[in-house]
């Protein structure tokens, strides 16, 4: 059976040392996150995932959720009681606003706990994570009506949100959508149509779903201006506020799915369905982006989270399976074979899944401060900073993160040789559940497109430019270091690479935009190896420092160097493979007609 460990002294690595958010004390919420304050969430949280969450997962794998005759669902088991102690011990509350029963602390604690949760069971942490979601889009273009009757249930967990987008006909393309919305005369709307692939639809932990729905209204314009956004209780509050009168939605069956077999993914009927609008009619579209921006950036933690399970569980194996002969030196000359750790194709691998996992969760932490500062920092002009970078890197993050957490929970599997096809091992299954991270919440190839189309061109570059500024004047600090100078050397190299992409695009792009299409997810995989190169870069900063100062804690910060060694030598020099691929523009690509692409009988 597979174990899990939060990795707690990374964590508080990097939130304390890295990040510093002591140093952040005189913002609101921040004051609250004292060193004690988040040495205590850090390990109560991680205690909490591997203790209660993480022994769920595989029962949750194998069983499944049940649809019943009536349409309710019921979860796997233990995970109803597991939530129960979530909710009650107010983990969900952590980072929402104290205005509707929340703690307030800084959006970095609660990334922190979604990704213990998501590492130690994916399937049953997408129940509480699209409620967070919901709430960020409630708190933005709700009214004040909707918020006093939703938000305080919501925040406190007795009541979980959803987000119903995708219909049978169109994914991605939300203009297409046909759910409609009828106005009533008492200002709430009837809304009928069906939706698929709605995680969490239906479940048995708590006593109402609040569903936030895509729909048009019968004389809106055509194609993405003309979707709302509603919302609609799986029950009516009545006039205390408690659940009531059962609203016209139901699951109308499970879908059958290759991964996260724990959670209810879910096709909803809405037949007639009273629902109330969320902000303005028509504008729908842009509400439900708050949401999946927030939603975007889980999806990239859950990346990182399959890539640590499986790195844990692939360094046990490595260090417990013996195999073969070391190349070099043996631990043991006297054994018939050694630990398969020592051969260097383990280490290959074994490596990369470490390099990516500490460069990623510095990424999302640093990405999650950023969010915090965005709306908490004193001045106007820091805020529009800080937002300008963390929509630059929301799709590298959800993106990069989830491509690369992919392949490493695949990596950590083939560690395990052919015990890793084996179901009791649990491998395959990090494997299964990661690969969903690619494709909801807007696949990778849609992440891709919003970083290349969108958000490098947003406000003439402002934002790309600040990013560019950001790893100059870090590269510059610390190429005459003896100990950080070649990271500092190949970063600068790597942001090069990144930095010509970018003139490329602009300079034939216009003229041809299937150049940019055809780019675009290599684009997106240098400006990943650049930010995690960043984040590694500070990082053997700290590390070299602490060193320095005789920091007792030596072997921790002697590996932090190694792999940031590691990651500057190995994942770096890909940022010039992806740029010669990008310049060799889309003509190959897209040449051959449809048919050409059939198999000849």
């Amino acid at each position: 059976m597979p174990s899990y460990k939060a990795p707690t002294r990374d964590t508080r690595f990097v939130i304390n040392e890295l990040l510093d958010i002591e140093s952040f004390g005189n913002l609101p919420g921040f004051e609250a996150a004292t060193p004690d304050m988040v040495d205590a969430i850090v390990e109560e949280a991680g205690k909490f995932a591997a203790e209660v969450l993480a022994p769920l997962n595989q029962i949750g794998d194998s069983e499944g959720c049940t649809r019943h005759e009536d349409g309710s669902v019921t979860t796997p088991t233990g995970f109803k009681e597991a939530y129960k102690q979530y909710q009650e011990a107010g983990w969900g509350t952590l980072s929402l606003p104290e205005e509707y029963g929340g703690q307030g602390l800084p959006h970095v604690l609660g990334f922190v706990l979604e990704e213990y949760l998501a590492t130690a069971n994916h399937a049953w942490a997408m129940y509480p994570g699209l409620t967070n979601g919901a709430v960020t889009a409630l708190l933005a273009t709700g009214s004040d009506e909707l918020k006093q009757t939703y938000l305080p249930k919501m925040v406190s967990g007795e009541w979980l949100g959803t987000m119903n987008l995708t219909e049978p006909h169109c994914g991605t393309d939300l203009g297409l959508i046909r759910t409609k919305a009828e106005p009533q005369d008492d200002g709430t709307y009837t809304i009928t149509g069906t939706k698929i692939f709605i995680s969490a639809g239906e479940h048995d932990l708590t006593d109402n779903i609040v569903h936030l729905v895509l729909a048009k209204t019968p004389d809106a314009p055509r194609g993405s201006k003309g979707i709302s956004l509603f919302i609609v209780p799986k029950f009516l509050p009545d006039d205390s506020g408690a659940p009531g009168e059962r609203n016209a939605v139901a699951c109308g069956s499970l879908e059958e799915k290759m991964g996260i077999h724990g959670n209810s993914t879910c096709v909803m009927n809405y037949d007639g369905a009273k629902g109330w609008i969320v902000g303005e009619e028509n504008k729908g579209l842009a509400a439900m982006f708050v949401m999946m921006n927030a939603a975007r950036l889980g999806v990239g933690v859950q990346g990182l989270g399959q890539s640590e399970v499986a790195y844990q569980n692939a360094v046990q194996y490595a260090q417990d399976r013996k195999q073969g002969r070391a190349l070099k030196d043996r631990p043991d000359p006297d054994a018939p074979a050694d630990p398969i750790i020592v051969h260097p194709d383990v280490r290959r691998m074994l490596m990369d899944a470490k390099a990516f996992n500490e460069g990623m969760r510095a990424l999302i932490l640093w990405g999650a401060l950023q969010v915090d500062l965005s709306h908490k920092s004193q001045t106007e002009e820091e805020r529009a900073a800080a937002d300008d970078l963390i929509s630059l890197l929301t799709p590298v993050i959800k993106g990069y993160g989830t491509d690369r957490g992919y392949d490493m929970a695949n990596a950590m599997q083939q560690v395990f040789g052919g015990h890793g096809y084996i179901r009791e091992w649990g491998m395959e299954q990090f494997v299964r559940d990661s690969r969903i991270a690619m494709i909801y919440e807007g696949t990778n190839g849609i992440q891709a497109m919003d970083l290349c189309g969108r958000k490098l061109p947003a406000n003439g570059g402002r934002a790309v430019q600040a990013f560019f500024k950001m790893v100059d004047d870090d590269v510059a600090a610390s190429k005459d270091d003896e100990q950080l100078g070649d990271i500092a050397a190949r970063l600068e190299k790597a942001v090069g690479e990144q930095k010509a992409a970018t003139m490329w695009f602009m300079q034939n792009a216009m003229q041809n935009p299937n150049h940019l299409g055809g780019g675009a997810h290599h684009y997106m995989h240098i400006m990943g190896i650049v930010a995690l190169g960043l984040m590694w870069l500070r990082m053997a900063k700290v590390a070299a420092a602490k060193l320095a100062e005789g920091a007792e804690d030596k072997a921790f910060y002697e590996a932090k160097l190694t792999t940031a060694r590691y990651f500057a030598e190995r994942f770096m020099p890909d940022a010039g493979a992806l740029r010669r691929k990008i310049e060799a523009g889309s003509d190959a690509m897209m040449e051959l007609t449809p048919e050409q692409f059939e198999t000849a009988a």
